[in-house]
């Protein structure tokens, strides 16, 4: 047991099952203060529940530690600022934040009903930024912060998860910028993409089939990378997206302009007929085409 987190306090969303639990008491391990907020709700988003937040409190007090419970939506904008509230009162401060909500209502893009979209963006993108929003103002006035948001890989193109894609993506953007934003106040944001074993993504089929170097673990596995970035060990992370595999770690390459053409006025559609195929698309793929 370390203690490289002696004195922070941590408020983790989604924290009652999954990867959100396995980090909350890995935070707890290394001596955090924990606060432990989950709707408790079902895959599809759908019921709460308080058991969840409560086991995992329970845990944690069970090996010494310290934790409290919190079962706000942290959809919702109350919701949000009372999970962070929560924590400044039971423990006068903010110093963590990891988002590990979400929910999965998969549909292939010519079926996928608005309400399937609606509940995927609500759970996971919009709940990273209500409570980042609240942590972002306590942690601007302490001038220090860490704050990890978890993520996936569908924005690279998985069958039948557009909801899941763009909230993942969104979640990603919501990074950098944050980033950005906080920086000057100490406070890093980073992203990790797990590829993990969960209640969410009980398979891990699809990633298998993309050739992983290595199985998916569990969510035991993404716990320690998230965990670390929670610590002063790398504080030159900020607005970078992290991957973890099993037993690989990776970072992803930050976007960046890959080939151009330059016109000193407006290009044409005759000369964008000739220039593109023979510089900006050349050598490209159609990968996901049939026939």
């Amino acid at each position: 047991m370390g203690s490289r987190l002696a004195g922070k306090v941590a408020l983790v969303s989604g924290g009652g099952r999954g990867i959100g639990r396995a980090v909350a008491l890995l935070l707890a391990e290394e001596k955090a203060s924990v606060v432990v907020n989950d709707l408790g709700c079902e895959v599809d988003g759908t019921g709460s529940s308080r058991e969840p937040s409560d086991s995992v409190v329970a845990e944690i007090a069970g090996r010494g530690g310290k934790a409290v419970a919190s079962y706000q939506d942290a959809s919702t904008m109350a919701g949000g600022e009372a999970m962070v509230q929560k924590a400044v009162e039971a423990y006068g401060r903010l110093d963590i934040l990891v988002n590990s909500t979400g929910v999965r209502q998969d549909r292939m893009i010519f079926q996928m009903m608005p309400e399937e979209w609606d509940a995927v963006i609500r759970n996971t993108l919009k709940a990273a930024f209500i409570t980042t929003r609240y942590a972002c103002a306590v942690m601007r006035q302490q001038r220090s912060g860490r704050i990890v948001n978890l993520t996936g890989d569908a924005g690279l193109g998985a069958i039948g998860m557009s909801n899941q894609a763009a909230a993942a993506e969104g979640v990603i953007g919501l990074t950098r910028t944050v980033a950005r934003d906080m920086g000057r106040y100490n406070v890093t944001c980073n992203a990790v993409s797990a590829t993990a074993r969960t209640r969410l993504f009980p398979s891990m089929v699809e990633q298998a089939e993309m050739g992983a170097r290595y199985a998916p673990g569990d969510a035991d596995s993404v716990a320690p990378l998230v965990v670390y970035l929670c610590t002063g060990g790398a504080p030159n992370a900020n607005g970078y997206v992290f991957g973890v595999r099993g037993g690989d770690i990776y970072v992803y390459t930050n976007p960046e302009i890959g080939r151009s053409i330059f016109k000193r006025d407006l290009f044409t559609l005759d000369e964008l007929e000739d220039l593109v195929p023979r510089t900006i698309s050349k050598g490209m793929r159609n990968t996901w085409a049939t026939g």
